[in-house]
């Protein structure tokens, strides 16, 4: 009786995961790019832009999916397919990110939105799709995200650096993310401040982002189990000390123009978990339940006019008048 059952809750589980793969395979893997393995932004439209925090989230999904697979004996093949696929992605944005190596060390400099990486990328090659001017690149939070998933990636077994100079591009982007708590970002809406009218601000999404990243990266090793003192990454503690500071002096609001955001959940709960104090999260997460949940979901954040029939498609920014 008891290996009747057994075999019955193998075939349940045979088949729910063969479910969840075809869910994933069918949503997120036929689109992945072939050649830099970025997904698009749109996936029913010719559309060939490809965002690093959507492509991130795409990859996790995969991933997530053969952390499952390793725990049953037949995969037939899967575990590797799933893999591989978010290895390609997470190694696509490094190459994209390599390919402005400049730009890094021109925002050590200077950090302002014109000396910033590039947050969207041709999907087929990789380059450089929008001009600064056409778009606000400037998301901390971001590179961040792609370090905090770099990291775990790796210590669940992934190989995705492969030398020094990967190592030392790494170690170059935790120098930018290290002053998170002083620099002024376009936020994960990518518009900055509430009023939309083209001004940076300090997200507390970004900075804790920021913190959730270096917190996990400081003395990482980059090629796992085989690497050795070179290919560990450091990070500055005052710098770290700093950003943690920013994150608990700004929230429960998420910036000087925003009272609260949805971007705040991915900060206090899954990817980053960045928040240490229960009563800060607690009075955070309520925050936002309280002023942005609403019949068909929660919204983006308080006034946010995105896709609404008030909003004029042909202007980039809104009227002052607009937003009294």
């Amino acid at each position: 009786m008891a290996k009747v059952l057994y075999l019955s809750f193998l075939k349940v589980i045979s088949f729910l995961f063969s479910l969840f793969f075809c869910l994933v395979k069918t949503t997120i893997l036929n689109y992945q790019s072939p050649t830099t393995g970025l997904f698009p932004v749109k996936t029913c439209s010719t559309c060939k832009e490809a965002k690093v925090r959507d492509s991130l989230y795409c990859a996790a999904g995969a991933w997530a999916l053969a952390l499952a697979y390793r725990r049953i004996d037949d995969d037939m093949g899967r575990t590797h397919e799933l893999e591989h696929s978010a290895i390609k992605c997470v190694r696509g944005i490094l190459y994209c990110y390599m390919r402005q190596a400049d730009k890094v060390e021109q925002f050590k400099q200077d950090p302002s939105p014109s000396k910033c990486l590039h947050s969207v990328f041709d999907i087929d090659t990789g380059d450089e799709v929008h001009s600064y001017n056409e778009f606000h690149h400037l998301q901390i939070d971001a590179v961040s995200l792609f370090l905090l998933y770099l990291v775990e990636m790796i210590c669940s077994g992934l190989q995705i650096i492969y030398n020094t100079d990967e190592v030392s591009f790494i170690q170059n982007l935790v120098f930018c993310v290290e002053r998170a708590y002083r620099v002024p970002d376009y936020g994960m809406w990518e518009r900055g401040s509430k009023y939309n009218n083209g001004s940076t601000e300090l997200h507390s999404s970004s900075v804790g982002l920021a913190k959730a990243a270096l917190e996990a990266i400081n003395g990482f090793n980059l090629f796992g189990n085989q690497g050795c003192s070179w290919s560990v990454i450091f990070v500055d503690l005052d710098a770290h000390n700093r950003n943690r500071q920013t994150l608990c002096s700004l929230l429960p609001r998420e910036s000087r123009s925003h009272n609260t955001d949805a971007a705040l959940l991915p900060t206090i709960s899954y990817p980053a978990f960045a928040v240490d104090d229960d009563a800060l999260y607690s009075q955070t997460l309520d925050k936002i339940v309280r002023k942005l949940r609403g019949k068909y979901g929660f919204k983006r954040f308080l006034r946010d006019g995105y896709r609404t029939a008030n909003e004029d498609k042909n202007r980039r920014y809104y009227k002052p008048a607009e937003m009294k």
